[in-house]
């Protein structure tokens, strides 16, 4: 699939690439990016140009991974927001905020507006939201953005090599006033 740009009243989300190589590597030497994250500690330059030289473009091509860069109508890098691909009607969402950006709600419009691409453009009919448990900042972006808390998953990712239990999410078209592309039948309340 081609790389696309989505845009907000303040944002500009559009994959990142070569161009972007430095400002991903500055911001990701943030210890909490590292930290909540399941990007590589330390983060090397190399890390960086391999996701926006190789990971990034790859992922698009093969629809099955689209990242895009937050960027404000500034240009400034405010962060990151990637869908994977998962099942049939379904994908992951993921993100983090620059330290110096964090604060303003970029995050939480750039995972509603990719969120709402993926529904009507994508076809999809739920974005599930996953966080280690303990990452409040990641669970207050979701819940601001309408994602509804679904429980504690025991060993539910895997972070640098270790078994972490982690909190899951969802997001409906119908969180977001949209159809679905399937019938959704919730079990009948007693």
């Amino acid at each position: 699939m081609e790389p696309l740009t989505l845009t907000t009243d303040r944002l500009i989300l559009r994959p990142v690439g070569p161009q972007d190589t430095d400002a991903v590597y500055t911001a990701c030497q943030d210890p909490g990016i590292q930290r909540w994250t399941t990007i590589p500690s330390p983060y090397l330059h190399e890390h960086a140009r391999g996701f926006t030289e190789q990971m990034v473009p790859d992922g698009w091509a093969d629809a099955a991974v689209f990242t895009f860069g937050i960027f404000l109508r500034g240009g400034d890098l405010a962060g990151v927001v990637g869908l994977t691909m998962c099942s049939l009607g379904s994908a992951e969402i993921g993100f983090w905020a620059a330290r110096e950006h964090r604060g303003h709600g970029y995050v939480t419009e750039a995972v509603v507006t990719a969120s709402r691409w993926a529904f009507t453009e994508r076809k999809i009919d739920r974005v599930e939201w996953r966080a280690e448990a303990g990452n409040t900042a990641s669970r207050a972006v979701a819940q601001r953005a309408g994602f509804t808390l679904e429980g504690t998953l025991r060993s539910g990712i895997n972070n640098k090599g270790v078994r972490r239990d982690c909190w899951v999410g969802s997001l409906l078209p119908s969180d977001l006033g949209l159809p679905s592309t399937a019938p959704y039948l919730p079990p009948a309340r007693p």
